[in-house]
């Protein structure tokens, strides 16, 4: 049985530092089922890939987690199989996704990140929602926070 997510929906927490974001990160790693589809939203910077990086550190891979704006999507291999990270910023259609078989890669994940992914919500209505915000006065500090 996997543990509930570290965040309800609604919750709020603040994260002091990468490390503090790598840690949620590594608690949604371990708290999420087997093909689960995270959403991250937030502005630019606010440190979704660097919670992704903590995710996907914790399931087993050792090399640095970049963010996927340009490429659109990077797979990770892991030992339990492969984390898909999609960075939506520069799609205008998610169709455009789906073009590029994205059901099929996350229908092989063992999780799939999506960053920027607001066009997909409906199509994912299980998958829980992470805005992360840089809060005002203090560069380090995130504050995340459970949309659903």
């Amino acid at each position: 049985m996997t543990p509930p997510l570290p965040l309800r929906p609604g919750e709020v927490r603040l994260l002091r530092g990468a490390d503090e974001q790598r840690a949620l990160g590594a608690a949604l790693a371990r708290a999420l089922p087997p093909g689960a589809v995270l959403f991250l939203e937030g502005e630019l910077g606010a440190g979704k890939t660097t919670l992704t990086g903590g995710l996907v550190s914790a399931l087993g891979f050792a090399d640095p987690v970049t963010s996927p704006t340009y490429a659109l999507m990077h797979p990770y291999p892991t030992p339990g199989g492969r984390v898909l990270h999609v960075d939506a910023y520069r799609v205008r259609d998610p169709g455009e996704l789906y073009e590029m078989d994205l059901e099929d890669l996350i229908a092989g994940s063992v999780l799939s990140v999506i960053e920027w992914g607001e066009g997909l919500y409906a199509d994912y209505p299980d998958a829980p929602v992470l805005r992360l915000e840089h809060v005002d006065g203090d560069p380090e500090v995130r504050r995340a926070v459970r949309v659903r």
